[in-house]
């Protein structure tokens, strides 16, 4: 990613020479220590959407609001939380607290700090589309499993959900090899009894899941498959999540081991998804911390955004600035009116 400002803020720069009181549109003095001496806050440059775009709005929040320099650093996620555990970045954007090994040992160590809850209401487990369950009179589609309610259920219904190569069984499109969840779902599979009724399908990649799912959806067809939020898949489409059993740790302990030969059910524990910031960065910089511990974005307001980005093929950059456009009473609340006062100034 290059380190240059945004698009959007050097249209709103170029459109500031033309005031008669060129002190209008200067900028504030800023309110971050950081920033006031120099340095760039360094962003782990992750590669999912959501965290892009949660990203490109922390970047044009901070160079607009409070005058720093920002970059993104391309990576993957260990290598990012490792750096940010060096502090050879600053900001990890949307970090899902617990999920890695890399991360739980710096946090142990004090080596980096989660703050507030930049997306709440996150979920993930087994859905399938909703007009299987309750129909869609609009496109003429008749509910063909109006009692699938539960993943207990589900053996049962292996006919609806026939393999194309072993139509004795059922599909179940499981998360790409390599894949946390994939081991996780592979487990499950066992645990509820569906070893034998149904394929565990791995796609090759998440590009491969998102168009199975979609040409399932788009012809009205049957399809039994894991998935999470935030997506832009989740904006576009409507699901229903299957039931689980009540989380269970112990069970979660043999659905996260895969060679356990007796796993039990239970739902994927609560996400917290939430700010990472490199200990040295969090400690020098109160104001900016303060910022990041009051960031949040509603779940449902964020799947729409990736679905129509998605839609109008926007680039994260363009999506940020049509979010702080738009929503200006979620993210003015995130810190002081001045700061939000200065940043509107730019969106005009």
């Amino acid at each position: 990613m290059k380190t240059s400002r945004h698009l959007a803020a050097a249209l709103a720069a170029a459109a500031a020479l033309t005031l008669s009181a060129p002190a209008a549109h200067a900028a504030p003095a800023p309110a971050s220590p950081w920033c006031a001496s120099g340095k760039t806050v360094n962003f782990a440059g992750l590669n999912w959407e959501s965290a892009r775009f949660l990203t490109e709005v922390m970047r044009y929040v901070l160079e607009q609001g409070y005058g720093c320099k920002t970059d993104a650093l391309p990576g993957t996620s260990i290598a990012m939380e490792l750096a940010l555990a060096r502090n050879d970045i600053q900001v990890f954007a949307e970090e899902w607290i617990g999920r890695s090994t890399a991360w739980n040992d710096a946090a142990k160590a004090g080596k980096v700090m989660a703050v507030g809850d930049i997306i709440k209401d996150s979920s993930e487990g087994w859905y399938v589309p909703e007009y299987l369950v309750k129909g869609d009179a609009r496109r003429g589609i008749k509910a063909s499993a109006p009692g699938l309610r539960s993943v207990a259920d589900l053996p049962k219904y292996k006919e609806l959900f026939m393999d194309d190569e072993e139509p004795d069984k059922g599909r179940f499109l499981n998360c790409p090899s390599g894949w946390t969840c994939q081991g996780v779902n592979t487990q499950k599979l066992k645990a509820y009894g569906m070893g034998e009724s149904y394929v565990n399908f791995r796609p090759g990649t998440g590009p491969a899941l998102d168009a199975a799912i979609a040409s399932a959806v788009q012809r009205g067809r049957p399809v039994l498959f894991y998935y999470w939020s935030p997506t832009a898949m989740m904006g576009r489409y409507k699901f229903i999540r299957l039931d689980e059993p009540a989380f269970s740790q112990a069970c979660w302990e043999t659905l996260t081991t895969p060679n356990n030969p007796h796993p039990c059910g239970t739902v994927n524990p609560p996400n917290r998804l939430r700010v990472g910031l490199s200990r040295a960065f969090h400690d020098a910089d109160p104001a900016l911390a303060a910022l990041f511990e009051k960031m949040n974005v509603p779940v449902d307001l964020l799947n729409a955004l990736l679905a129509e980005r998605e839609a109008r093929k926007l680039e994260a950059p363009a999506l940020a600035v049509l979010f702080l456009k738009r929503q200006p009473a979620i993210w003015q609340a995130w810190m002081p009116a001045a700061v939000a006062a200065h940043i509107s100034s730019t969106l005009k």
